[in-house]
């Protein structure tokens, strides 16, 4: 991974908000006092002494500032200010409306456009603007049709300048009534810029997919809701019911949810035995969580396991205990890295969210910063400048979707030579431009389950498994632990 890539993978890890790789449990905020102060020096006099200047200042700016000032802007932002202090970017102060997002992506449904986002409240180390930056589009919603990609920033909204206002009133205006229209301009890369009309839909969380792929059984798991270990057995179910012979389990994009869900997906793929430990300096947060006995995906079935950078947090349990376990080969990229677990407190209409614990696989590896590593490593190709600059242009000149609107039928004849006039004007990749014209086809229509075509991670997977290679493939596979300590030896003795 080069300095760039480096900087901006660091980036969206300082950045990262409720709605991506969150890892937490629910619990309520007296629950805070009852867990005393465990293993700390901190002096019960020198806190009293903080806590009475905080509310002493608090109240002196209320009746001293030259302007009136509301007392719930006073609150928030001394609220920020204590979380920011701990320099972690998963424990923060949350509004009602985060709040209402952690419900929405766990349980419920919503009126929007499908985007999971997140916006610097600092400014950032990249120098850019604080524009909203897309975590993950939610498949076969309005922005995942639309192509809009991870990284992607939202400049603008309704033709508000996005860096100008708060993520509560960003998500006021992606939000609202099924059937409306929301008006976006997109920024991907430094060249590319282009406006976007999307119309709210009905937006369900989800969690699971599956289809069969000849003889392998192809599960996909979207997110971790209280709903995906259930739905996950529905489909092995059927896998089985039609006589697979391999499972593929999809856990790419996957930023996350809810522990419990990683452990009973987990219990699917081991007959007892380690799913993950968590460590804390309070006591009842270190836990080891455990398979059960019975597993519905038996043992001789080999397992591949796809992973990528955006697979975060519950999903680097379910990859993590697999791999140390010896159950699956991992394919793909490396993951995101987040080892750490969180409990979410109600505070009236708000909230907070903090770090209560760290967890460690199988092998006792913790990939927090870190991620973790495919068995194989399989990268999709990059674009180069040019080639951003290009696709900028077509974008722009609209030319696909009229293409689309005047042929929503068209012949692959048709779709081949309209590819030939674009290469030629534009120079790009024939396969980008093939997948480019194919996504807008599909824009209206319920998405592939997989992608055999393009997806050349899954096809790796499928490769691997007709090998006849796969055993011998997992045998040779090291823990997270042996492969974390291998690169901390190499370190040593490069410098």
């Amino acid at each position: 991974m080069d300095k760039k890539q480096n900087k901006s993978f660091k980036w969206v890890w300082i950045t990262v908000t409720v709605l991506f790789c969150a890892l937490f449990t629910f619990a309520l905020i007296p629950a805070v006092a009852a867990q005393g102060n465990p293993a700390t020096s901190v002096n019960s006099a020198q806190v009293r002494n903080y806590q009475n200047t905080m509310q002493n200042v608090f109240d002196f700016i209320l009746r001293n500032y030259v302007d009136e000032v509301d007392p719930k802007v006073l609150f928030e932002g001394a609220m920020n200010g204590l979380f920011g202090a701990l320099d972690d970017p998963y424990s923060v102060f949350m509004t009602e409306s985060d709040m209402e997002d952690i419900s929405h992506t766990t349980q419920g449904n919503f009126g929007g456009i499908g985007l999971h986002i997140i916006k610097a409240t600092t400014p950032r180390p990249d120098g850019k603007p604080m524009w909203v930056e897309v975590a993950a589009p939610m498949e076969d919603t309005p922005g995942w049709r639309a192509g809009i990609n991870p990284g992607d920033f939202i400049i603008e909204i309704n033709g508000i300048p996005t860096e100008t206002i708060e993520m509560d009133e960003v998500l006021g205006m992606l939000r609202g009534a099924p059937g409306e229209e929301v008006k976006l301009v997109i920024k991907r890369g430094e060249k590319m810029e282009f406006p976007l009309t999307l119309t709210r839909a009905i937006i369900e969380v989800p969690t699971v997919k599956h289809a069969m792929i000849g003889d392998t059984g192809y599960l996909k798991l979207l997110t971790f809701t209280p709903m995906t270990a259930e739905r996950a057995i529905i489909a092995v179910n059927d896998f089985i019911a039609k006589g697979y012979k391999y499972l593929i389990l999809d856990l790419r994009n996957n930023y996350g949810g809810l522990l419990n869900a990683a452990v009973d997906v987990s219990n699917l793929f081991l007959e007892g035995g380690l799913v993950v430990r968590t460590r804390s300096r309070i006591p009842s947060e270190n836990r080891e969580l455990n398979a059960k006995q019975y597993t519905l995906v038996s043992a001789d079935i080999p397992v591949i396991v796809l992973i990528n950078k955006s697979s975060a947090s519950a999903s680097e349990i379910v990859a993590g205990a697999l791999k140390d376990r010896g159950r699956a080969y991992l394919v793909g990229e490396n993951t995101f890295g987040k080892g750490s677990v969180q409990q979410v407190f109600p505070l009236n209409n708000n909230g907070v969210r903090i770090t209560t614990a760290r967890y460690y696989t199988p092998s006792d590896a913790n990939i927090d910063k870190i991620g973790i590593p495919p068995d194989r490593e399989v990268n999709f190709p990059e674009y180069t400048e040019e080639d951003a600059v290009e696709l900028n242009k077509l974008i722009n000149a609209n030319k696909i979707p009229e293409f689309v609107s005047k042929n929503p039928n068209a012949s692959k004849d048709q779709i081949e030579a309209f590819v030939v006039t674009l290469e030629s004007e534009y120079h790009l990749d024939i396969s980008l431009l093939k997948r480019l014209i194919r996504n807008e086809l599909q824009r209206t229509e319920i998405a592939p389950v997989y992608d055999l075509e393009y997806d050349i991670q899954l096809q790796e997977a499928l490769k691997i498994i007709h090998s006849g290679e796969y055993q011998n493939l997992l045998r040779n596979a090291k823990t997270i632990k042996a492969l974390q300590e291998e690169a901390n030896d190499n370190l040593a003795i490069a410098s």
